[in-house]
Order: C-alpha cells, then sequence, then structure tokens
C-alpha cells in the first residue's frame, strides 16, 4: 500500500492556523497571475500548489489577474491563462481582476493621505532612488512628505482627472525612511500612465502599484493565504503595512512564501522569454521548444504529467534547480500508459522481400497499448516492399550488432522474421535496395513453432505501397548550458542552441493519416510524439515530445571526469556489504552504517551509481545504501537525472518503512 504523503510547510502553517481558531469555513486561496505574457512552467507549480489546496481544505480558489500596467497588459494573455489553467483540470471559485477594485483602491488612497500616511512626490525617479539611500545608510525624507493633506488631496485628484503628464506625480506611502529592508522607504503607490487599459478601457490615467493593488485585493476578497514564491518575501512587511491601516473586522490575509521553480536549460523571465518571440528565435509563445505550457502542450505534455511534476518536485523552502530530466521523466511515465502504439520511419531503406510475391498483401493485428487492456487492436498492411529504419542494418557488423545484416534474422514487429540475404547500391554506394526472405510461418501470435523461434532483435516498419508521408519535428534542449542566465554578464541569447529544431519528412503507417491535432503516439523504439496543429489533411505533422529513455544525462557524462574505475569498484564493494548487513543492525548500528556510506559518496560519481538503480527489491539494504548516497551527493548541489529520480519514486512505495525513511531524505 502506498504511503501517504507527508505534508509540505504551508500545510503546517493551515493547520497551525486552524488549531489557533481559524474558522476552516474561512479558508481561501488565490492564483494572480499578471497578464502580460503567457504561463510557463514555473507558474504550473504555483498553479497547482494553490488548487491542490482548495482540494485538501475543500476551500475554494479565486483566479485573480493583476491587471494593473496596462503599457504591457492584453485580453489575448487572459484567454489563454484562462485556457491554460483549465486544460491542467483545474477550476476556480471567482474570476476576479485587480481593476474591478480601482475605485476601492482609490478610496482607500485618499483615506491614507486624509490620514497623514501619504503624499504626492514630484522628484524624479533619480532623485527618489537617491533619496532612499543605500542598504546600508538611511535614506532622507522627501521635500514633499510633509504637505498639507488637503494639498496633498488636491493634487492626486488632479492626476485621477488626466491634468498632469507622465513621471510628473507620483503617490508615495509615509513608510519609513531608516527601515532596513528598502521597500519600506515610501514606497509608491500609484502612478500616472495615460494608456488606456483592456478592461477600463480611458476611465483611468492613474495606476496602482502591484504592491498597493495585490495585497487589498487579497483582503476584499478575503484571501486567508496569500502564498508567492521567496523573491516577494521582503515584500511581505509592506503587505502588513498596508493591512495595518485598512484591515479591521474582517478576516486579514496571510502572506507566506515558496521555493519558486527553477529548471535547467531553461530561463522562465516574461520579459526574456518575449524577446526570443519578438526577436524571432522560436516560432511564438507556444513554441515547442518554449517552457510555456502552451508550447509544453504543444510539444505533447499532458496535463497528468505536469500535474505530477510539480507534486514530485514539492514545496520548500530553499531555491534548488530542477534538472529538465525529471520533466521528461514524468511525462515518460504517463504516456507509455496512454499513448497508441504507431510504426513510422524516420530514416527509410526500403526492403524487398523476394519470396512474398508481389502484389500480395495482408492485414496484421497489433495492440494498440500494451500497457493498457482496454485499448484493443488495430490492422497493419504488410507487403513485400517494406520501409526499415536505416540504423537497423548494417552491411559489416560485429557480434554485438542484434539488428539486420547479411546473413541474420530479425523479427519485424507484429509480423514476421526476415533474413537479410543482398543488397542494392546507386553510383555513389549508397544502398538503395535490401533483399530479403521471410519465414511463412513464423507470424508473431499464430501459435507456431517457428512464430516461437527467438531472434535477438525486433524492429519496427512500414509497408512502402501503403505508407504515408508525414512531416517529423525533433527537439533538443533551446539553450546549449545549464544556466542560459546564469551570467548577467554574457547575453542569454548567446546560449541559444542553434540545432535545438529539425525537421524531415517520415514514412508512417495509414491509420496516422487520420490523427487529430493533439493526439498522443508512441512512434514504436523512436520515441513519444503528438499531432501538430500545422497538421492538414494532405499533410499531418508530428513533434517529438521525448524519447523512450533518457539519453541527455548520459551524454553530460565526461569519461575523464570519472574517478579510477578500480577505486570506484573497490568503493562499490564496499558499499553493497554495508548495505547487505543494514537491516540486521540494530538501531545504533545502523546509525553508525549510514554514515558510513554517506562518506563514501564523494567517491562515488553518479554514473557509477546507475546499475545499481535496477537492484532486486528484494536487496532492501543495497537500495537504502543508494538512496542515502544519492542524500550526500545532493548536499554537494548535485542534480539527479531522471534514472536516480525513477529509483527514489519507487523507493518511495515500497513496503519497508525503512527505505521509504532514507528515500524521503532525497529531495526530488
Amino acid at each position: 500500500m502506498q504511503e501517504k504523503r507527508a505534508k509540505h510547510f504551508i500545510e503546517h502553517i493551515i493547520d497551525e492556523d486552524q488549531a489557533a481558531g481559524l474558522d476552516p469555513s474561512l479558508l481561501r486561496f488565490r492564483f494572480p497571475p499578471e497578464p502580460n505574457g503567457y504561463l510557463h512552467i514555473g507558474h504550473v507549480k504555483a498553479i497547482c500548489l494553490n488548487f491542490e489546496l482548495g482540494k485538501a481544505y475543500k476551500a475554494p480558489v479565486n483566479l485573480r489577474f493583476d491587471d494593473t500596467n496596462p503599457e504591457k497588459e492584453e485580453q489575448h494573455y487572459v484567454d489563454v491563462i484562462k485556457d491554460d489553467i483549465a486544460w491542467l483540470g483545474y477550476a476556480w471559485d471567482k474570476e476576479c481582476y485587480a481593476s474591478d477594485y480601482f475605485d476601492q483602491l482609490y478610496a482607500w488612497a485618499v483615506q491614507l493621505i486624509n490620514e497623514g500616511h501619504a503624499y504626492v512626490d514630484a522628484q524624479t525617479p533619480e532623485q527618489i532612488a537617491a533619496q532612499k539611500g543605500t542598504p546600508t545608510t538611511p535614506g532622507s525624507a522627501s521635500p514633499y512628505r510633509n504637505k498639507d493633506p488637503k494639498e496633498v488631496l488636491l493634487l492626486f485628484e488632479e492626476m485621477k482627472a488626466g491634468k498632469h503628464q507622465e513621471g510628473s506625480y507620483v503617490l508615495r506611502f509615509k513608510g519609513d525612511m531608516a527601515s532596513p529592508n528598502m521597500l519600506l522607504r515610501d514606497p509608491i503607490l500609484y502612478r500616472i500612465m495615460h494608456k488606456a487599459h483592456h478592461r477600463t478601457k480611458d476611465a483611468w490615467c492613474i495606476y496602482p502599484m502591484y504592491d498597493w493593488a495585490h495585497g487589498q485585493s487579497d483582503y476584499i476578497e478575503q484571501i486567508s493565504h496569500s502564498l508567492c514564491t521567496l523573491e516577494f518575501k521582503p515584500h511581505r512587511d509592506l503587505y502588513d503595512a498596508f493591512l495595518d491601516h485598512l484591515a479591521k473586522s474582517r478576516l486579514r490575509p496571510k502572506q507566506r512564501e515558496f521555493a519558486r521553480l527553477n529548471l535547467n536549460y531553461t530561463i522562465t523571465s516574461k520579459r526574456k522569454l518575449q524577446r526570443l518571440v519578438l526577436d524571432g528565435k522560436v516560432n511564438g509563445w507556444d513554441d515547442p521548444r518554449m517552457p510555456t505550457i502552451s508550447g509544453l502542450r504543444r510539444r505533447g505534455y499532458t496535463p497528468t504529467s505536469l500535474r505530477k511534476f510539480a507534486e514530485t518536485v514539492g514545496i520548500a523552502k530553499r531555491e534548488n534547480v530542477i534538472d529538465a530530466s525529471l520533466l521528461e521523466f514524468c511525462v515518460r511515465e504517463d504516456l507509455n500508459k496512454t499513448a497508441t502504439r504507431a510504426m513510422a520511419v524516420l530514416n527509410p531503406i526500403k526492403v524487398v522481400i523476394s519470396n512474398y510475391s508481389e502484389g500480395q498483401k495482408e492485414n496484421l493485428t497489433t495492440d494498440n497499448n500494451p500497457e493498457d487492456s482496454n485499448a484493443g487492436t488495430r490492422t497493419m498492411p504488410f507487403s513485400n516492399t517494406l520501409y526499415i529504419e536505416k540504423e537497423d542494418f548494417r552491411e559489416e557488423a560485429s557480434g554485438t550488432f542484434f539488428r539486420l545484416k547479411i546473413g541474420g534474422e530479425v523479427r519485424l514487429k507484429s509480423a514476421y522474421i526476415i533474413k537479410a540475404e543482398s543488397l542494392e547500391k546507386d553510383a555513389a554506394g549508397n544502398i538503395q535496395t535490401l533483399h530479403c526472405t521471410y519465414d511463412p510461418k513464423s507470424l508473431s501470435g499464430s501459435g507456431s513453432p517457428e512464430s516461437q523461434r527467438k531472434v535477438k532483435a525486433t524492429i519496427h516498419w512500414v509497408s512502402a505501397g501503403d505508407a504515408k508521408e508525414i512531416s517529423v519535428r525533433q527537439y533538443d534542449r533551446l539553450f546549449k548550458t545549464p544556466s542560459p542566465d546564469g551570467d548577467k554578464e554574457v547575453d542569454f541569447m548567446t546560449q541559444l542552441n542553434p540545432d535545438s529544431l529539425s525537421v524531415q519528412t517520415a514514412f508512417a503507417e495509414p491509420m496516422l493519416a487520420e490523427a487529430k491535432a493533439g493526439d498522443h503516439f508512441q512512434f514504436q523504439r523512436l520515441g513519444y510524439f503528438v499531432c501538430d496543429q500545422d497538421s492538414t489533411d494532405a499533410l499531418k505533422v508530428f513533434n517529438k515530445t521525448v524519447g523512450l529513455r533518457d539519453t541527455w544525462s548520459k551524454q553530460q557524462v565526461k569519461p575523464q571526469q570519472q574517478p579510477q574505475q578500480t577505486h570506484v569498484a573497490s568503493t562499490l564493494d564496499t558499499l553493497r556489504k554495508l548495505g547487505k548487513k543494514f537491516t540486521s543492525f540494530n538501531a545504533e548500528k545502523q546509525e553508525a552504517a549510514a554514515d558510513q556510506i554517506a562518506a563514501l559518496a564523494k567517491e562515488i560519481p553518479a554514473a557509477a551509481l546507475a546499475p545499481l538503480y535496477s537492484t532486486a527489491a528484494k536487496k532492501t539494504g543495497t537500495r537504502i545504501a543508494v538512496a542515502i548516497v544519492l542524500a550526500a551527493h545532493q548536499k554537494t548541489a548535485a542534480v539527479l537525472d531522471a534514472a536516480a529520480i525513477d529509483f527514489i519514486i519507487k523507493a518511495r512505495t515500497d513496503k519497508n518503512p525503512l527505505l521509504i525513511k532514507y528515500a524521503e531524505d532525497v529531495k526530488i
């Protein structure tokens, strides 16, 4: 039986608040995007956090658009955001907008002025910045700070009436000019912007700043827990300072922060993503190489896989970088269960079966998805002329090559055993045709003795005369470095991977001609693909979502980085010995053994652990030892690859509580 997930710290905060007297009926959460771009993978974590809390506590969740900057916000972004959240599988209680509260926010600003807590400042942005001081030196008061409230109010009303130019005045809150938190040094509440708003049109020419609008919007909506990423932690003081003046008898919201999602080989800054779009480096916000939800969706990622990814990453207080292979692992795991199998050949060689009559054809039966007993079967045409992958044949091959070679045999998936007899080449030496024979009694599933004959490889194929041409887009990382914007002195655009997209024509079995945009397939032996929206009746386009296995992490291991193999082998042997005895030790000896294993970790590279991930389930001690080493690796900022993550996920669902305990020490 799977262990119940341990609660994260946000849930503990909510539980403590209820224990202290918070009425459970007053719980309410919100997801507050700004409609100035598309949502990205980082937002998935925040979306899932708020909506899953809503499910767990049977509390409503608002979708609120923080639309306070008409210069950058558009209705189009609102529509896309709503569609993305719905696609992820979440439904919000109320659809709200900060712009709904412009009148109330203005009234509260007037209240602050009348109470002597706000003033209109005519200084330039540069003067205000200098006047604020530095983190180590206090600021100085604005020369406008102590103006008469009546005079301030008159000027503020003139700002609202459109009588002043942009940049001429701002409304500031009287904070603390000596506060170590720079945000409290008389923050700006309103600025003048003669820009039409996507909802309020030309009704306003002054707009509230985010910090002023956000907390007050939470208060209006009676949000119990306002959850933000860690970069907003310094803003909490300001959030509370405003509420101190306005929150009276109603529920006062509480802001708390969690670690944002950082993914390697990825940028999530909306400004930088927009630059990629505007500079034509990608084909729009929904380009399958983009980390936007729309891009991931078009790439073939599923709502289930993204929710699973967010769940696996978890909610923490400390920032860390997640390996992109975890995201790929999650979608691979989901699609393996749900994607229809199909045959497609990307780099074809023509095969002619000499003893299969020309013009003869039969329909062979194959499974739609062997992982799903309800998926059924389909038929595929078989003839004497086929296409197979170029890499599945070698004219000359060593004993370790088990696919097709002259004189060798392979099984065609769901079909017959064939034997390569001879080949034809063109004048340039390129293979034109491979001539084979087949065993007519070897049909898969026929039950004949010949069908049960063992050969060392099974390959995919399509009937040449029946095959449909398709366009296949294959993707690599958009950036060639793990931290494309990590060096502020280097333009992230220089880190783009020039080989992030390749397009080719392929041959597919006939059923793929009926595919609809969004349909998922496993091209057998090649990877997972999704039918793209660019498809037409004449030509179907397929985007590669992910390969069948994690190959990226393996590519990153450089031989020269490995310690001496003999030393590693000796260390692994010691690890196995300690693991073998681990479960028989008493608690004191287990603790000592765990320390000894952790000490070995610095001598065991991540690549050397890979064979141990397939350790038999009954060898619990060895699996515990591997988990201890992985936890030790993380203390040196190591990032787990997909195989390690898979190992830990399975360990956490084991029946042995000791294994679960050590597996939970590993952060994924």
